[in-house]
């Protein structure tokens, strides 16, 4: 598996991650804690060793599972998890109050059954609280070794450059994809300029990029897709144009639309890691052999001259959803 520096003082990681998510959270397809366990382990075993979760995923499960698969490798592995988000009679609220933050970390810490978190990202942006509040305590609790790293996710530009001021941020979360660019315009520049690795969550469009779902395809209650404007039978028709485009490169490279919707990514730039996630071996192979095909410039512009001429229906988020965010 080859490899990356996340920013410019981070810890080097496989330049695939995993993100665990969706072992037992989100989505209708889930895995047993043997099944979730057994996976992490091959994917260690591939060659990943950049592990995604958040205390929310479970909620608060996730993280047992990534650290019962992980405990043996501790050491040679790089963990992220997440803080910032609290359960309020079963609704999600933002806090990142520094009280919150250091019962947050303690928990992350038992879950996890480690002594210390590499990366800890601020889940959501909390209005709440100064962002400036929230790197203090990331730097004091780097003091005190209990993270190594803390980034932000779904931050908007202006709070990352506050909070990098306080404390430098190694890793920002974010979409980013082939049907979700809107990180070009404002967050990639401003990384590059700081330092910053860019860590993009749903590489492959939940799914979509793969060509696996069906246009006339219907989400379970329990499927987060099941609420995603962009998953309607409506918009998945409409954006059967990329899907199309993306069998096509495939074809030409003897790959497969979700390796090429990777390495399309990986080519941007040398510090974006993507993390995608899964619930089965042979799609966790499959998108690590991404790191192996190579797209070069003239590769890149032909994908994006065909790019231009498609439109993508549907916004990624319900409103509700996309309010959260601090983009």
């Amino acid at each position: 598996m080859k490899k990356r520096k996340l920013g410019k003082s981070g810890p080097v990681v496989s330049a695939m991650g995993f993100g665990c998510m969706g072992l037992n959270y989100a989505y209708s397809q889930i895995l047993n804690e043997k099944e979730s366990i057994s996976l992490l382990k091959s994917a260690y075993e591939s060659g990943v060793n950049f592990f995604d979760t958040a205390e929310m995923y479970g909620p608060y499960t996730n993280e047992e599972l990534v650290g019962k698969a992980l405990t043996s490798v501790r050491d040679k592995v790089v963990i992220a998890t997440k803080f910032g988000i609290k359960l309020v009679n079963g609704k999600q609220e933002q806090d990142s109050n520094p009280k919150h933050i250091r019962k947050s970390v303690e928990g992350s810490l038992k879950r996890l059954g480690t002594d210390y978190i590499d990366l800890y990202y601020q889940h959501r942006v909390d209005l709440n609280t100064p962002i400036e509040e929230v790197a203090m305590t990331m730097k004091d609790l780097i003091k005190e070794g209990k993270i190594r790293y803390w980034g932000l996710s779904e931050a908007g530009v202006e709070t990352i450059k506050r909070a990098h001021k306080v404390q430098p941020v190694t890793a920002v979360e974010s979409e980013y994809s082939l049907w979700w660019r809107k990180p070009e315009e404002k967050l990639i520049p401003t990384l590059e300029e700081l330092g910053i690795a860019l860590v993009p969550f749903s590489p492959l469009g939940k799914g979509f990029l793969t060509g696996e779902i069906k246009k006339n395809a219907t989400f379970e209650k329990g499927d987060f897709r099941s609420i995603v404007p962009r998953f309607t039978q409506k918009n998945l028709q409409a954006n059967q144009k990329l899907i199309e485009l993306l069998q096509k490169i495939a074809q030409e490279r003897n790959a497969t639309p979700a390796q090429i919707a990777l390495a399309w990514l990986l080519a941007q730039k040398p510090w974006i890691v993507p993390i995608p996630g899964t619930t089965k071996k042979n799609r966790m192979l499959e998108n690590n052999k991404a790191v192996e095909i190579d797209l070069n410039s003239q590769s890149l512009q032909e994908i994006n001259r065909a790019l231009e001429k498609i439109k993508i229906e549907g916004d990624r988020y319900p409103e509700e959803l996309e309010k959260r965010t601090g983009l």
